[in-house]
């Protein structure tokens, strides 16, 4: 989703790990200590860490103190590494292995307005619904885009899989490194392949507003999807177009 131009390991920022500003009702626990327990957990050293993530040891220390914040594709990166989901991050607490195939069990997670799990930097404000579920095909985030220029933006970020942007307030331009920057204003959306580097950039004057939903890395997910979409009835599909016979 966003980035920031901090020195050590682009795409995280310097300031309050995770705090409020998107909501009242902001989850604001404590990022840094979850990383620190899941590590600690999972018997890895910080050096550890940095060399299955990719992320500097300083990065990673300031991220277990509270003194840098992450976007959404370094969450990625140290969830991943660590083999911990992302709720798991949030949460603090590690739970047992993912299954390989999500088990039907009428799951659900109620936000009411305002609440998450909320993480703040200069670029972005993030807040992230259903935070307690574990396991999610696609991980909604409510973003309020700070950044109004790609120079305050920084590096474009980038994270596998794909995303659905949905305007919900202001208008906003998504740049990415593959085409010209299109401009999104309330109510319009966009698809796209989140592997792409992409920014979204405040234009309008006020809060810009954006929902995106990310998907999660899962081979099997459009497999399991098209295996649960039903038949239309024949009475429900369109008739067939007569040919008329020539006279």
């Amino acid at each position: 989703m966003s980035a920031s131009n901090s020195g050590a390991g682009k795409g995280a920022s310097h300031g309050a790990g995770v705090n409020t500003g998107t909501g009242a009702g902001a989850d604001v626990g404590d990022l840094g200590q979850s990383l620190r327990d899941i590590r600690k957990q999972r018997g890895m050293t910080l050096t550890d860490a940095s060399e299955r993530t990719g992320l500097p040891v300083s990065t990673l220390s300031k991220i277990e103190n509270n003194k840098m914040s992450l976007s959404y594709d370094k969450l990625l990166r140290i969830c991943n590494a660590l083999e911990v989901d992302i709720s798991e991050l949030f949460s603090g607490s590690s739970a047992a292995p993912k299954p390989a195939m999500p088990v039907p069990s009428g799951r659900r997670s109620i936000n009411r307005r305002g609440t998450g799990y909320a993480i703040n930097t200069p670029s972005y404000s993030h807040l992230y619904p259903a935070a307690d579920l574990l396991n999610k095909r696609s991980v909604p985030i409510i973003a309020e885009i700070h950044a109004r220029s790609l120079a305050d933006f920084g590096e474009l970020i980038r994270h596998p899989g794909e995303e659905f942007a949905y305007v919900l307030e202001g208008t906003i331009d998504l740049h990415t490194d593959l085409y010209a920057p299109v401009r999104l204003d309330t109510g319009d959306s966009i698809y796209f392949d989140s592997g792409m580097g992409h920014a979204y950039i405040a234009v309008s004057k006020g809060v810009c507003k954006v929902l995106s939903v990310c998907s999660s890395e899962d081979e099997h997910m459009e497999a399991h999807f098209a295996d649960k979409v039903e038949t239309l009835p024949a009475a429900a599909a369109p008739a067939p177009v007569k040919k008329r016979k020539a006279r």
